[in-house]
């Protein structure tokens, strides 16, 4: 059984785009955001604050997406490799 890798990638990207939108979010009110911070060496225009939440969402989703579909066809691949 193969997995679909856009419906994979999809809901990856959903996942982990949501979790950091909700984590910026969460750091916005809490405080204190010294390991979320890091993630502005990677994501370009990231930042704590209400239009960060959003571009983290956005980054988010594309990274989800793109680690989804690389799972799915890896998955693939090697579920091929086994049956035969």
């Amino acid at each position: 059984m193969d997995l679909n890798k856009k419906a994979c990638g999809l809901a990856l990207g959903i996942i982990w785009g949501v979790t950091l939108f909700l984590a910026t979010i969460w750091i916005i009110i809490k405080g204190d955001g010294n390991t979320l911070i890091k993630l502005q060496q990677f994501y370009i225009g990231y930042s704590i604050s209400w239009l960060g939440a959003f571009i983290g969402l956005i980054y988010g989703f594309i990274d989800g997406f793109i680690g989804g579909w690389v799972f799915a066809w890896l998955y693939n691949i090697f579920a091929r490799k086994k049956s035969e």
